[in-house]
């Protein structure tokens, strides 16, 4: 690879995003994760808010999940919002890819850049995960268990809905590392070594 672009996936709690942006400015480069949405929010006129509800998830059949003004918009009137977030986020990633080296979070990036990325899955134990939550936001740990789970049934389910291959196949991903048995030091110069 000529440039230095590296997608992460990561299941929710395992510090993916963490890694990834200390990844970034020890590498020097941009980091995008909710950055794609603020870029895709001033591209179409959306309000942030808006996109930031459907963001990283696949559309309900049942209903539209933001503001029915919006959806009713002529121009999105028969598309999801979490379809328009997509394609937006889709256009950014590769025009992204096309003129500087970055590490992108999430958002299918992996599938969107496929050979053109170092794709990296951060993954660790549900336990270590939960403990991570109740750490980083005081829930109870009934509570962080419940986000966890639901957070990732969510990723899982918006990854497949729009790449049609499975989250957890790790033949996908060139680098698959357990953030519960190495350091955050320790992955970021795994990842650099494998760039």
């Amino acid at each position: 690879m000529s440039k230095r672009i590296i997608t992460i996936n990561r299941m929710y709690g395992s510090n993916g995003r963490i890694i990834g942006k200390t990844l970034a400015e020890e590498l020097g480069i941009h980091f995008y994760d909710k950055e794609l949405i603020e870029m895709a929010s001033r591209e179409k006129n959306i309000p942030f808010d808006e996109f930031a509800k459907v963001d990283e998830k696949k559309a309900n059949q049942w209903r539209f999940p933001v503001d029915q003004e919006i959806q009713m918009n002529s121009e999105y009137h028969f598309i999801p919002m979490n379809d328009v977030l997509f394609d937006l986020q889709k256009k950014i990633i590769l025009d992204l890819a096309e003129r500087e080296e970055c590490v992108i979070v999430g958002r299918c990036a992996n599938h969107i850049l496929k050979d053109k990325a170092l794709s990296v899955f951060i993954y660790s134990s549900l336990e270590d995960r939960i403990r991570t939550v109740i750490e980083r936001t005081g829930r109870e740990e009934k509570s962080a268990r419940k986000l966890v789970k639901k957070t990732d049934k969510e990723r899982r389910s918006y990854y497949e809905y729009f790449t049609d291959e499975s989250w957890m196949d790790m033949t996908q991903y060139d680098l698959c590392i357990n953030s519960g048995r190495f350091t955050k030091e320790q992955i970021i110069q795994m990842i650099k070594e494998s760039l």
